[in-house]
């Protein structure tokens, strides 16, 4: 949940929002959202009721939450003259950030706070589960159609904001050294993980090492992928935008599809203590990756496909890694509930891995079939 910041008033927030060049009067400021890092509110404006979202930026997260905004500005910018110069036939944005009255791209409050200011999707919603496979299309259009417009943005352009965020060997050496330091406690569950990941180590390296070898490219990724973070237009029930862009980096494009088909093809979803009831779900699966493949093919290589499978095993892989680490090291990273909750966790992104391993052929051939 997001934590509102108790020393801000209405009139203060009031204050903050004003710091922006805004089309009319501030009316009204109300917390906003669920998310886990940034405080985030919707301001209204008297003229037309027009709305936008002013947050203020977790600086122990984003340490650099300047190179954030310019990252923010320079691809957001670029976008929205790609949709300029190629109109699509169907509505789509993307959250653009809005200057202050100084003609900057956030404000600092007289306690140091950052804060900063984007235009918000008008007439829009997101899910937190899928709905039907029609959704599905969706999501994977949208993440597809992100892909696409920064495509042809040379990832140099970009600071990379999260050194090692989506990095599987690191966390993987990051695991390796909580477990020299310390004697885990035996259970089955634990020794379930250690055999699990001890049986796929090399297995770790195996998109760096193509990105390496040259076989994958450096592009801009999301970092965030997941299913809420796309926009659906009220009425028509289409993807219009994704947001949450603090991540986007110089990344692969499989790290994405991974993260984005492993929260969309569980089920069961990530906190169940069913472990059993944990699968992969193929037709989902498909729905995700035609909607994807319909757009990103333009911009897609051989070795892309090729890869392809292997991303969306090693995201499942990877997280359920990062949050047996936790567990190992103390819970420091991930917020729980109880002392077993991120040993949990890592069971079910385990469990959805397995799943993903033996329904292999059949995904290599959904995505052979689609190319």
């Amino acid at each position: 949940m997001t934590t509102v910041i108790r020393s801000q008033t209405l009139e203060n927030l009031v204050t903050i929002a004003e710091q922006f060049a805004l089309p009319g009067k501030v009316t009204n400021v109300q917390a906003f959202g669920s998310g886990n890092i940034n405080d985030t509110f919707i301001v209204t404006v008297d003229a037309q009721e027009q709305h936008f979202i002013l947050q203020r930026i977790n600086t122990q997260v984003f340490r650099q939450p300047q190179l954030i905004m310019q990252n923010m500005r320079t691809f957001t910018e670029h976008i929205h003259q790609s949709l300029q110069r190629n109109p699509l036939n169907r509505r789509w944005e993307i959250p653009r950030v809005l200057s202050t009255q100084k003609a900057q791209d956030y404000c600092i409050d007289t306690t140091g706070n950052f804060w900063r200011a984007i235009s918000f999707i008008e007439n829009s919603q997101s899910f937190d589960t899928m709905q039907s496979l029609e959704q599905a299309q969706e999501i994977g259009y949208a993440l597809g159609m992100f892909h696409n417009l920064i495509s042809d943005l040379a990832p140099e352009k970009l600071a990379d904001t999260l050194v090692g965020f989506h990095i599987t060997p690191l966390y993987l050496q990051h695991y390796q050294e909580v477990i020299a330091g310390i004697t885990p406690k035996s259970s089955p569950e634990v020794n379930y993980c250690l055999q699990f990941v001890s049986d796929r180590t090399n297995f770790a390296h195996i998109l760096e090492n193509a990105k390496a070898e040259g076989k994958l490219p450096l592009r801009l990724m999301h970092g965030d992928p997941k299913i809420n973070n796309v926009m659906f237009d009220t009425a028509t029930q289409k993807a219009v935008s994704v947001i949450d862009l603090d991540t986007v980096k110089p990344g692969l494009v499989h790290y994405d599809i991974g993260d984005c088909l492993r929260s969309g093809c569980n089920p069961a979803g990530e906190e169940t203590s069913d472990w059993d009831t944990v699968y992969f779900d193929t037709d989902i699966c498909q729905g995700i990756l035609q909607g994807y493949l319909a757009v990103a093919k333009a911009f897609l290589t051989e070795n892309d496909y090729t890869y392809m499978y292997d991303g969306i095993r090693l995201i499942a892989f990877e997280l359920g890694l990062r949050f047996f680490a936790d567990y190992l090291a103390g819970n420091v990273y991930f917020k729980v509930k109880h002392p077993e909750h991120n040993l949990a966790r890592a069971i079910v992104q385990f469990k959805l891995t397995e799943s993903i391993e033996s329904q292999e052929h059949q995904i290599r051939h959904i995505i052979q079939d689609m190319k």
